[in-house]
């Protein structure tokens, strides 16, 4: 079978509920915690992704039991540094950032050399901003030019360490407070606000945490070496994965959607923010807690008038993910909209912000890349396609190849897009659900 697609008609008006694949975030957390808890966790509705996939083989190679039953997974964990890993043994995390960081963080004091590596996509992207502080731990780690493979050995002799997280990036935060739990005393960190998933997880999990919110950063505060007990938890929808539907609902002609049991946590939440000075037709329903974080129901519908923003800065680390997404609706908006310090997406699994502007321009849109942070895009409201389109050389990126497809199906023309197997490291039910509401998409 081809790793192509092929889209050669604008998907016609739907009107339907659907639920979307779960929380990648959540899911990688949920599966590190669960190894270091002591007892046997449940955890249900995990997201089966590449991404995920990769995450049980590498930690059931660090010694820990993981069985899948019907409808959960079964994480027979050993406690803090419960890990037992062969001398020297290799694990790859794949397409994953996060849980390439994360499980270094949860080595710091294994005592073993554990090698990690990752596919040609992560063994690009830096790893300096979590070697960084976890070396300070005391851990000590062998890196050429802060890249994977990556060496870590652990030490029993761990240090607390106050810690400034300037970037606005949760897998760093969550690196240190990771890294906090094998280590004794109180360790400190002033982190720029970003996703609290570790936060709140900590809390559900009563460990010794503190939280305070200051204007721009939160200041966090947590005393180790405290064992904390197995868990039951269902992973919630993935707002970044629901980022696409509602975009195509937006963009479609007489069409409503609703997205069901969707993760709606406030840092996380830059996208719908965005969409709504937009003037998307989007709303949040049946809110309701789930052990520290917030689920609903997202409904979409078709929006005609969108308009042109300025984007709050503010909003970025609560939507560094989407703005693929947004820059395409943004090409349908009336107007110039403006993006600024969006320097963080050249550090994802490809340059987005690069690969975003010359997709618009390659489909006819006007933008403008300035101090190689900041987008303008002008916007057109009677955007219409009917060339031909081929979307190739993106590092597979998982979020290029949905935004193309989104865009083939709302804008129209024929499209082939490469590297159809990418979207299946975070989101493997994306086509399917396409599918489902009627468009025709050809492999």
């Amino acid at each position: 079978m081809s790793n192509h697609i092929l889209i050669e008609n604008k998907l016609k008006n739907f009107k339907k509920k659907i639920f979307i694949n779960s929380d990648k975030s959540l899911s990688i957390r949920a599966i590190l915690l669960a190894s270091q808890a002591v007892g046997v966790s449940k955890i249900y509705n995990l997201l089966e992704s590449e991404d995920v996939l990769n995450s049980i083989k590498a930690i059931k190679k660090l010694g820990i039991k993981i069985l899948k039953k019907n409808n959960f997974y079964e994480i027979y964990g050993e406690g803090l540094n419960g890990f037992k890993p062969k001398n020297n043994i290799t694990i790859n995390a794949g397409n994953s950032g996060t849980f390439g960081r994360l499980i270094l963080s949860s080595l710091v004091k294994n005592e073993t050399n554990v090698r990690l590596i990752g596919d040609k996509s992560l063994s690009k992207r830096d790893f300096f901003r979590v070697i960084k502080p976890l070396r300070e731990f005391g851990t000590k780690i062998e890196s050429k030019k802060n890249l994977l493979p990556i060496i870590i050995k652990g030490t029993k002799f761990l240090r607390p360490i106050d810690y400034i997280e300037k970037i606005g990036s949760a897998q760093c935060k969550s690196a240190v407070m990771i890294a906090a739990l094998n280590t004794p005393g109180i360790t400190k960190i002033k982190a720029k606000k970003s996703r609290n998933h570790t936060e709140l997880f900590f809390k559900y999990l009563k460990i010794p945490v503190t939280l305070k919110k200051e204007k721009k950063f939160d200041i966090i505060k947590i005393r180790g070496l405290r064992q904390y007990s197995a868990f039951n938890y269902e992973i919630p929808g993935d707002i970044s994965s629901a980022s696409f539907f509602i975009a195509l609902t937006v963009l479609s002609e007489s069409s409503e959607l609703t997205i069901k049991n969707v993760n709606i946590n406030n840092t996380r939440l830059g996208v719908f923010k965005i969409l709504k000075m937009m003037n998307a037709n989007i709303k949040i329903l049946n809110k309701k807690k789930y052990k520290g974080e917030l689920i609903g129901d997202i409904s979409v519908k078709s929006s005609k008038n969108l308009k042109s923003i300025k984007c709050p800065v503010e909003f970025n680390t609560t939507a560094i993910d989407e703005f693929l997404i947004i820059f395409l609706i943004a090409s349908k908006a009336k107007g110039i909209s403006i993006f600024k310090n969006l320097q963080e997406l050249k550090k994802k699994e490809s340059d987005r912000l690069k690969i975003g502007s010359n997709i618009l321009k390659l489909i006819g849109v006007k933008n403008q890349i300035t101090n190689g942070k900041n987008i303008k895009i002008w916007g057109n409201q009677n955007l219409r396609l009917n060339g031909k389109y081929e979307i190739k050389d993106y590092m597979k990126d998982h979020r290029v190849m949905a935004m193309t497809t989104i865009a083939a199906l709302t804008l129209g023309g024929t499209w082939k897009i490469h590297d159809k197997n990418s979207i299946n490291t975070s989101f493997p039910d994306f086509i399917k659900i396409l599918r489902n509401l009627g468009a025709k998409i050809a492999d």
